[in-house]
């Protein structure tokens, strides 16, 4: 390969004089900024100046490598017509001369299959890659349909996945199946490698109490406390959940003694169904305790009707979640089922799509908060009433702490949920890099309570899966 040299230099044109000019090399400049031109070594001698490598080490104008073959970097409309006339003949060819026969048929099919893809891709007006290199464009989108499971099976190591890697997704399949879950030979992590957490054990264990593995949610302002096992199920809506997923949590709640949040879709026929202990999320679209369809409303018969059931045990004010914070939602009226529609308390069929705005209308302010908080109470029969929040800003955190000084009134629970949660309907902006992790969020929300004096009157819960990272910042904030 010819090598290449890079030169940089530098335009001494005034930097108020932003006119584009040639460099030495042919390449487009702006005045005052770095041109880069390539300059070729001596070709080797009996060759040409001209003369260019082929395949993937040919580099093109200005010296960037080219990685295609040949066939794909000369791959046109064109070159698809000559292939197939060349296979055309071919088939006539091998017709002829092989007479009636499997191989003969084989050869006219995959001609006829040829022509057929190639003109579906060449017609086509969804996709670019297709419409420019008919036939062998489809390679691509096979690559992509099978590049989850080549990762998973061929790459991918058993420690490495997100949000859940093998060894976790193993190991809940087989205690789900109640079979052997035991690991012989020792840990396969590597202990010594940076990051590594364990735990620390005591050298005196004692046994654990049944009634020790539950915390009693509650204030001084609550009537109804409620005894919550330390592990639970948190908030996934129904709509997001089929039937019998919905059923099934709700059944493993019920026989399991913990309790299954609702998420905002509101409490569906299958919650109730399964007979679990409840936390019913109420957010901005007000499901369930709500009336209107674009702009929604918060109704406190509504409410009451749905918060005095006995499945019912606290209700969470969702003011935001990690997967999206301070981002709503719009689920389409030809989403709307009968069952979806009688959970959120919806009219069916549905005129108009059913919005869930990224904030609340009952209330526009910390102190407007706690007084909600206060009127939920009341019109719950005085069971433990709390708000979900993906942390944003210290400072908003902050003003709950001071609004709860001067009114008076704190939540039962606060649940904080990090950055890391996930949903079905979040654009990878808001999952990607918007909020508080949840180790920082958990942190900041516990040393904010402790700093008012409020710490001992409200429950912090952590939403997301369960990490010994967050374990021990559980422990450690309890």
């Amino acid at each position: 390969l010819p090598s290449v040299k890079e030169e940089t230099t530098r335009t001494n044109a005034p930097p108020e004089m932003m006119r584009t000019m040639r460099s030495s090399a042919g390449r487009t400049a702006i005045s005052g900024w770095p041109v880069r031109s390539f300059a070729a070594a001596p070709t080797p001698s009996g060759s040409t100046g001209d003369s260019m490598p082929t395949g993937a080490g040919r580099r093109k104008q200005g010296g960037l490598p080219s990685n295609f073959p040949d066939l794909i970097e000369h791959w046109n409309v064109g070159a698809f017509k000559a292939t197939g006339a060349a296979m055309t003949i071919g088939s006539l060819g091998a017709a002829v001369g092989l007479g009636p026969s499997i191989e003969a048929a084989a050869c006219v099919a995959a001609t006829a299959l040829y022509w057929k893809i190639g003109y579906d891709d060449m017609t086509n007006t969804h996709h670019a890659i297709r419409r420019n290199f008919p036939v062998l464009g489809n390679v691509r989108y096979i690559f992509e349909s099978i590049r989850p499971e080549i990762r998973q099976y061929f790459i991918e190591s058993d420690s490495e996945a997100s949000p859940f890697d093998r060894q976790h997704r193993a190991i809940a399949y087989q205690r789900a199946k109640q079979s052997c879950d035991t690991v012989p030979f020792g840990t396969r992590r590597d202990v010594y490698a940076e990051g590594y957490e364990f735990a620390g054990h005591s050298m005196w264990p004692v046994h654990a109490e049944p009634e020790n593995s539950r915390v009693l949610i509650g204030g001084p302002d609550c009537i109804k406390p409620y005894s919550a096992s330390l592990l639970n199920i948190s908030a996934m809506s129904y709509g997001a959940l089929s039937d019998n997923a919905v059923l099934a949590l709700s059944t493993a709640a019920a026989k399991g003694g913990f309790y299954h949040n609702t998420g905002e879709g509101g409490m569906s026929r299958f919650h109730l169904e399964g007979g679990g202990d409840l936390v019913w999320n109420v957010g901005t679209g007000y499901f369930g305790c709500g009336s209107g369809g674009a702009k929604r409303v918060f109704d406190p018969v509504q409410f009451a009707e749905n918060a005095t059931r006995e499945n019912c045990k606290m209700i969470e004010i969702k003011l935001s979640q990690g997967a999206k914070p301070a981002h709503g939602g719009m689920l389409p009226k030809s989403k709307i089922t009968e069952a979806i529609a009688e959970a959120r308390g919806l009219q069916y069929p549905a005129l108009e799509d059913c919005n869930s705005p990224p904030r609340h209308s009952a209330f526009d302010d910390p102190v407007g908060l706690m007084q909600f908080v206060q009127q939920l109470r009341e019109l719950s029969g005085g069971k433990p009433i709390g708000f979900k929040m993906c942390i944003g800003k210290a400072e908003e955190f902050s003003a709950l702490c001071h609004a709860m000084i001067q009114t008076g009134i704190t939540p039962d629970f606060i649940t904080i949920d990090g950055a890391e949660g996930g949903t079905g309907a979040a654009p990878p902006e808001f999952s990607n890099s918007v909020g508080m992790p949840m180790a920082e969020g958990l942190t900041l929300a516990n040393a904010m309570l402790i700093g008012g004096g409020l710490r001992d009157k409200v429950k912090l819960i952590a939403a997301g899966k369960v990490r010994l990272d967050i374990v021990s910042l559980i422990f450690i904030h309890t």
